[in-house]
């Protein structure tokens, strides 16, 4: 029951942070008139059945925020290179990936839904603050999380891209400009990351070559003998639990 409970907790914070995302006032520079209503919805206290519907109906949008606003992106890349560096381009699945991104970005974003359900999600559920209330403290973990991990050069770039002034504070900043930049950072970050994950591999792969070379067995290819030595060494430091805490780690500060 205990563990029912908690998953329940976790699927309640990540659709309250749909909202959050959509609704988040000032979001958009010009908001149309259909972001005009629902925003408007959103500020208004419904029955519990219309609040229940409304969240299950943003669930299709659920992949959108958890590419683009969480720790998802830069774990999954890492995991992802760490499979070609090992010379293993398919092995493991993509599911297997997946899952343990999904899982790892659970354990990075730990601390902002916590601060979500504390704030916003249980004050709003026992109905002592208003949906408006709930929406904006809800937001304010959510872009505090999404600045700290935002190079200022990536914001200036979006903000250049967009042709839009430069914000005085970071409450200024919007979303249609703070997403990608924490998007790009992200990326900038995980090929970094990365690349120092090859840089071992790669040497074993040069010193098998070598001695291949030395030797004379010119048509035995580097990566048959280099393969199972790479997988050897990974297995002996622990690689996937290594790998799993640096990316932790990563997040902590």
């Amino acid at each position: 029951m205990k563990a029912v409970g908690s998953g329940a907790r976790w699927w309640t914070v990540a659709i309250f942070l749909l909202i959050v995302v959509f609704f988040i006032p000032d979001a958009f520079a010009q908001p149309s008139q259909g972001v005009d209503a629902l925003r408007d919805a959103a500020r208004q206290d419904y029955s519990p059945v219309v609040r229940t519907f409304l969240l299950l109906s943003m669930l299709s949008v659920v992949p959108i925020l958890l590419i683009g606003l969480t720790s998802f992106t830069r774990i999954i890349i890492v995991l992802s290179l760490l499979r070609h560096a090992l010379g293993l381009p398919q092995t493991p699945p993509n599911s297997v990936l997946v899952t343990l991104a999904i899982f790892l970005t659970v354990f990075s974003m730990a601390p902002v839904v916590d601060a979500v359900n504390s704030g916003a999600v249980q004050p709003y559920l026992q109905e002592k603050i208003t949906t408006k209330e709930a929406l904006d403290t809800g937001a304010i973990p959510v872009r505090a999380f999404m600045v700290r991990q935002t190079r200022e050069s990536d914001l200036v770039a979006v903000l250049e891209m967009a042709h839009a002034p430069r914000p005085k504070t970071i409450d200024d900043i919007k979303l249609t400009h703070l997403a990608p930049a924490f998007l790009l950072s992200e990326l900038k970050t995980a090929f970094q990351i990365g690349f120092v994950i090859f840089l071992p591999f790669l040497l074993v792969d040069i010193v098998v070559a070598a001695i291949l070379m030395a030797l004379g067995m010119i048509m035995v290819p580097p990566g048959t003998i280099s393969l199972p030595i790479k997988i050897l060494l990974f297995i002996l430091v622990d690689g996937w639990v290594l790998i799993s805490r640096a990316l932790l780690s990563s997040y902590s500060s």
